[in-house]
């Protein structure tokens, strides 16, 4: 569930003040448009936390017990007076909302892709990603070629596609897609790697495509796709092993977050 999504929810049982970061001046804790929520009793989301969170939390819940906002929109200081070294100012914004305001909370408070993510493969590495990255600004595109391989709840932002054969939905995946490839089998894999080099060859639209694996499987892979016709320098688009370089773990779960990293660095 997205946090937008929690502050509905919030909203049902009680109002809350919308505490967001309108703008920055040097150095901050948080980026423009981040938020939290602020209840009677509860908090959602994070300007950044120390003393501002903290000066931020105060005011919020003093225009809940009077009922309105006194300082709509506030400047703070980042220095000695608040005891944070960021140097910076941030201005932030107060608004008291109620449950009349949850039908808007998606278009103003969902976040923006960053990208769009094409993931190959359902099994537990694909799985663990597909939960990371749900958590992250991305729209995620997730394929496979197997039957009921997805569960049976997707998160918010998670696209399935069954494709058999897989490889048939690489003419259809977004422009601009960052593609993850760790199919079932080795025999998918190389399909797939072969149509996205195609789609490169005809549209360069892919910026990025990846293939779990050792140093090994790609040696083998590119002989095969070097057979197929495809040159050096087309190969040469292709990121294998994925993840961020020095990350050793094995587990499904170390994977995703290292595959999480390097997208971001793709960003």
């Amino acid at each position: 569930m997205q946090n937008w999504q929690t502050l509905g929810l919030l909203l049902a049982r009680e109002p809350a003040v919308l505490v967001t970061v309108a703008r920055v001046q040097g150095s901050g804790p948080r980026e423009q448009g981040a938020w939290m929520a602020v209840g009677a009793a509860s908090l959602l989301g994070t300007i950044g936390g120390g003393q501002l969170e903290f000066d931020a939390i105060a005011q919020a819940r003093a225009a809940l017990a009077s009922g309105a906002v006194a300082e709509p929109l506030r400047r703070f200081a980042l220095g000695p007076s608040l005891g944070q070294c960021c140097g910076g100012v941030v201005h932030l914004r107060f608004e008291l909302l109620g449950a009349a305001d949850i039908a808007g909370l998606r278009e103003r408070l969902a976040p923006t892709p960053l990208m769009s993510v094409a993931l190959f493969g359902g099994g537990h590495v694909g799985r663990a990603i597909a939960l990371v990255l749900a958590r992250l600004p991305i729209d995620l595109h997730w394929i496979d070629s197997r039957d009921e391989i997805f569960p049976e709840a997707l998160p918010e932002g998670v696209r399935a596609e069954h494709s058999d054969p897989v490889q048939r939905a690489v003419p259809d995946l977004a422009p601009g897609s960052r593609v993850l490839i760790m199919s079932f089998s080795h025999a998918e894999d190389l399909d797939i790697v072969a149509a996205c080099l195609q789609r490169q060859r005809e549209r360069a639209d892919l910026p990025f495509i990846g293939l779990i694996g050792s140093k090994s499987k790609w040696a083998s892979f590119r002989h095969r796709l070097e057979a197929r016709g495809f040159t050096a320098e087309e190969l040469a688009h292709i990121t294998s092993p994925i993840g961020v370089p020095g990350i050793a773990g094995k587990q499904p779960e170390v994977i995703a977050v290292a595959v999480a990293a390097q997208l971001l660095q793709q960003h």
